[in-house]
């Protein structure tokens, strides 16, 4: 960051940004061999720089479908340099060339993303606030809200009601703990949904088994409104490299 910019902290947790991006395979073709390969280098060279901040995490990965080419989730404490590191990714390889086609932001929360008034126990709040990303190969990554119809107003049932659908929720969610790592970041006020939710999984199959057993709850059958679902391939970036044709 440059001097004299003040850090942009979250009183607790991380800022968290998804971003998508197509590849433009013509703005690519026209580059040299000599001016590909400087390309790659440096968002290469971008990502361990990123990955070395103190308490940043980034993972780079291969889209599945043509909804995208390429993601990155990026994790980091300060928003400016959330947002200094997600301007130089996108002009990484050159200008024109990551076309971005979908982004989110939000931020780690301590408190349960249903809206729960209780606090989790330390240890819970911890992995809510700072979680660790692991190096899995098939991630995940949906918006989420809560309906605000007439007959389905999540905000308008009492306390009792909400627990009684966390509880059940929770439950499939600590059945699939040894398959399934979730992450719920909130972005109301930021984006366009209440929260963001990442999946990280060994298979996209666990992901399909666990979206299936989610939503036959009740509180997914009556009150979660969902966005768009993202499916990634955790590579390296060498096989990222070959994988998007470039």
């Amino acid at each position: 960051m440059s001097e004299g910019i003040k850090p942009l902290l979250a009183a607790e947790g991380w800022h968290v940004i998804h971003l998508f991006y197509s590849i433009d395979q013509t703005q690519w073709s026209i580059l040299s061999r000599q001016e590909q390969r400087e390309a790659k280098t440096n968002l290469t060279e971008l990502v361990q720089e990123i990955r070395s901040y103190q308490d940043t995490q980034l993972l780079s990965y291969s889209i599945v479908t043509p909804k995208a080419d390429l993601g990155f989730m990026l994790m980091t404490p300060d928003l400016q340099d959330a947002n200094a590191f997600e301007k130089r990714l996108t002009l990484s390889l050159g200008p024109d060339i990551l076309q971005p086609v979908y982004s989110y932001f939000s931020q780690t929360e301590s408190q349960e993303y249903q809206g729960a008034e209780t606090e989790c126990d330390s240890e819970a709040k911890q992995q809510n606030l700072y979680p660790v990303l692991p190096e899995w190969p098939a991630i995940c990554f949906f918006p989420m809200s809560m309906h605000r119809s007439d007959n389905h107003y999540w905000y308008a049932l009492d306390y009792e009601t909400r627990h009684k659908l966390i509880s059940e929720d929770k439950s499939v969610t600590e059945n699939n703990s040894d398959r399934i790592i979730q992450i719920i970041t909130g972005s109301t006020g930021l984006d366009e949904h209440e929260w963001g939710v990442t999946l990280l999984a060994h298979d996209t199959t666990d992901i399909k088994s666990y979206a299936t057993s989610m939503r036959f709850t009740e509180l997914s059958a009556k009150y979660r409104e969902f966005g768009d679902f993202y499916i990634g391939l955790n590579l390296p970036l060498n096989d990222l490299f070959k994988r998007i044709c470039i």
